[in-house]
């Protein structure tokens, strides 16, 4: 079934969000953090995939301090360009703050509940891993995340179950970066790393220019494993 746009408040303000319920109108929550495009097609088919798992997914719109709405491709090079422009602009800090406000909003959803989980993907990612870190979220899922090897001093913050997906050959998160990021968890015990071996950055996003579905089904395998165990 197909999800509603919603609004959520924030005491800066309003702001947008994408919410796809389950059929059965009953089941955990996950709240889906975009990449760089916005709450775009690509989010809004994870959430209804999520939804057809048994789960209500909420996908909020970070962006919308700096432009409420976006919802642009990885097809052009002026999207892209755009894309990064909201990126570099993106304050991280305000965005895990609008997470936990859509962790809030959907333990309030009924039927949904009471555990919620979060899955991002790169920007996403990166700041699955601060929700892990800042939240109070039941567990955590990040794809390819990018700039965590710099907040690795979060990581004894973390203490709910927590997922990370890296990209062997991510061109964003190089192999230094990885190194660091798969050391600084050893033995950590909440958190569980998985490098997908001779893939780029995105190689779960179907359609990307990366999409590698090999790789793809074995992380979202994982992951709704994952997802089972600590939120059923």
């Amino acid at each position: 079934m197909a999800g509603t746009d919603i609004t959520l408040s924030s005491p800066d303000g309003k702001f947008g969000a994408y919410l796809a319920q389950p059929s059965s109108n009953k089941g955990p929550g996950i709240v889906v953090i975009q990449e760089i495009f916005g709450v775009n097609q690509v989010m809004r088919d994870i959430c209804d995939g999520l939804a057809g798992q048994g789960y209500f997914a909420l996908a909020p719109d970070l962006f919308w301090r700096l432009e409420p709405n976006i919802q642009i491709t990885d097809k052009s090079e002026a999207e892209w360009k755009k894309a990064f422009e909201l990126y570099q602009k993106f304050n991280p800090e305000t965005g895990v703050k609008d997470i936990q406000l859509a962790i809030t909003h959907l333990r309030g959803v009924p039927g949904a509940g009471p555990k919620v989980g979060a899955v991002g993907y790169c920007l996403g990612g990166y700041l699955a891993y601060l929700t892990a870190a800042r939240t109070n979220v039941d567990a955590a899922v990040g794809y390819y995340g990018v700039s965590i090897e710099q907040a690795l001093n979060e990581k004894d913050k973390i203490k709910k179950p927590l997922l990370l997906h890296l990209a062997e050959k991510d061109q964003f998160v190089p192999p230094a970066a990885q190194t660091q990021i798969i050391d600084a968890f050893k033995g950590h015990p909440f958190v569980t790393t998985h490098q997908y071996a001779g893939v780029d950055h995105a190689f779960a996003r179907v359609g990307g220019q990366h999409f590698d579905k090999a790789a793809a089904d074995l992380a979202n395998a994982r992951t709704a494993e994952f997802f089972k165990t600590h939120l059923s």
